[in-house]
């Protein structure tokens, strides 16, 4: 079966970000991902990562942003990334710079960059040409470190107006940015609420080289994988049959939410398929 990384930013609600890489560990995490981390310096999360002897597998770049200040308020502003959007190429460059510095630091091959919402006014093709040169720009930084740039279609209902929503536009993308370290993140989530039909979807793009990360979380709640309507045993005997071996991304929210020890006490899923 698959191995799996905690996804720090959703999982373990409860306690406070720098104490979740401990909790994870006990819970026989060995990898690691989160969304975003720019109030700590690299040095504080290398700590951490070294005394749970863990693997961080994949970060986001900064939603917005061209400061710690202003990054670390950005989300909570409504800011969902900065790729496609005309006119901010100068804050998505000094944010893809600023993560680029974190993952180098801390060893992780995987950078995932959003794109951002289409403003009002604007129509989804206007963007796509400064989306393509953005990604160019950032992978040819990227690759001499060896860090993949990943991008990765969101639904609208959790995100409306978001630039990239399918797997195929996604696909699409890759191909015409035309480098070998520019993959997709697949969240079967995301996946299964825009488009469904995941395992002909994990045969069709799995083989084709050009998927980078998997995420999981229950539909439609996004709780654990083991609540809603996706059969992820099915899935995750066709991911190892398919030669994906990378750590499956588990990027979903407790369904006990912030109750204390609510992230361990549902981790029976996994603990059925250990």
């Amino acid at each position: 079966m698959p191995t799996f990384a905690a996804n720090l930013s959703l999982l373990y609600p409860d306690l406070a970000f720098e104490q979740r890489f401990e909790a994870a560990a006990r819970d026989g995490f060995k990898a690691v991902e989160y969304q975003f981390a720019y109030q700590l310096a690299p040095q504080e999360i290398a700590a951490l990562l070294s005394a749970n002897q863990q693997e961080l597998v994949l970060m986001n770049a900064p939603p917005a942003g061209m400061d710690t200040a202003s990054i670390n308020a950005a989300w909570a502003a409504g800011d969902r990334g900065t790729a496609a959007l005309p006119g901010r190429e100068a804050e998505f460059r000094a944010g893809l710079e600023l993560a680029l510095s974190y993952a180098q630091a801390l060893c992780c091959p995987k950078l995932h960059v959003m794109a951002g919402c289409i403003p009002q006014g604007m129509e989804r093709e206007a963007l796509q040409p400064t989306y393509v040169a953005n990604l160019k720009w950032a992978a040819a930084l990227a690759a001499p470190l060896g860090i993949q740039i990943l991008i990765e279609p969101l639904n609208q209902r959790d995100v409306p107006r978001y630039f990239l929503n399918r797997q195929d536009h996604a696909h699409e993308i890759v191909r015409e940015v035309g480098t070998p370290n520019l993959k997709v993140q697949m969240d079967l989530y995301h996946c299964q609420i825009m488009e469904g039909d995941l395992a002909a979807k994990l045969q069709q793009y799995l083989p084709s080289g050009n998927v980078g990360h998997l995420q999981i979380a229950g539909v439609p709640e996004r709780f654990e994988p083991d609540v809603g309507e996706i059969n992820y045993p099915y899935l995750f005997k066709l991911i190892d049959e398919l030669g994906y071996s990378d750590p499956i991304g588990c990027e979903y929210k407790p369904a006990r939410g912030a109750a204390a020890g609510g992230t361990s006490a549902g981790l029976g899923w996994l603990h059925k398929i250990g």
